[in-house]
């Protein structure tokens, strides 16, 4: 996992360029939250473990509609940058570092839900990780609360060579910056390495590489069933409520 901290290390400063806009990315996926949260059988929901909460995605808009987060991250320039984005609105979150196979030690089980968002999951590159984190998640919450992990769907991507996937064009005034990544597939496994091209008119154009993101093509069906093994209950996916696929259970 050190090669995963480095590269959110480094992404951390330019993560929001991932998005077209990363505030109202914010507000967007709090809300689709939320209603998963409030719909999802587990009672009153009102404590958040966001166990791979990165520069605050999800962890900062939950918060906004008032639920009490705890968020823990691998990176430290992550977490610091999370931080430093909610102290700027005025939010009260408490930040751990913390791999999330290992969250369950810092946490005293009494959390209404764990999340981990945004292909978190996939980060861990065996089924036994997975499972060590989901157990972990298990143990991190109170009889009744519910685990929400999105992840990409695998199955509707080809597994072999190397592919572009286009990310944003951010256009400010003469200068343009430009996101994309490149995955080389290795089996079951891939490494992403992400590219912001600066082009300005004032000069030749920049590109910086962030690399060292390694993913699990893991399927979904197969995260289902590491799920029950850990011990989740009512274990479903939902595919219409967030921007990724949703798997979904209940301790």
């Amino acid at each position: 996992m050190s090669d995963l901290e480095g590269f959110y290390d480094q992404l951390a400063a330019d993560y929001p360029l991932i998005y077209q806009d990363w505030e109202a990315s914010l507000e967007r996926q709090a809300n689709q939250l939320d209603a998963v949260l409030r719909g999802g059988g587990a009672g009153q929901v009102t404590t958040v473990l966001d166990a791979a909460c990165g520069i605050g995605t999800q962890a900062i808009g939950l918060a906004q509609l008032g639920y009490r987060v705890t968020a823990s991250d691998i990176s430290q320039a992550s977490i610091d940058r999370a931080a430093e984005e909610t102290g700027r609105r005025g939010l009260a979150v408490t930040f751990l570092r913390c791999d999330m196979r290992k969250v369950d030690e810092l946490t005293d089980g009494s959390f209404d839900a764990v999340i981990a968002c945004d292909n978190a999951i996939p980060h861990l590159l065996t089924e036994a990780d997975i499972l060590q984190a989901f157990q972990a998640f298990y143990r991190s919450l109170r009889p009744g609360g519910m685990v929400v992990i999105s992840s990409r769907d695998y199955s509707e991507m080809p597994h072999e060579g190397q592919a572009i996937n286009p990310r944003r064009v951010h256009q400010d005034g003469d200068r343009r910056l430009i996101v994309f990544d490149v995955w080389a597939f290795d089996g079951d496994h891939y490494d992403m390495t992400l590219y912001v091209v600066d082009d300005s008119r004032a000069g030749a154009p920049t590109t910086r590489a962030v690399r060292g993101g390694r993913y699990f093509c893991v399927g979904l069906d197969r995260l289902q069933s590491l799920m029950r093994e850990a011990g989740f209950g009512e274990v479903v996916r939902r595919d219409e409520a967030y921007f990724q696929p949703l798997v979904i259970g209940v301790r």
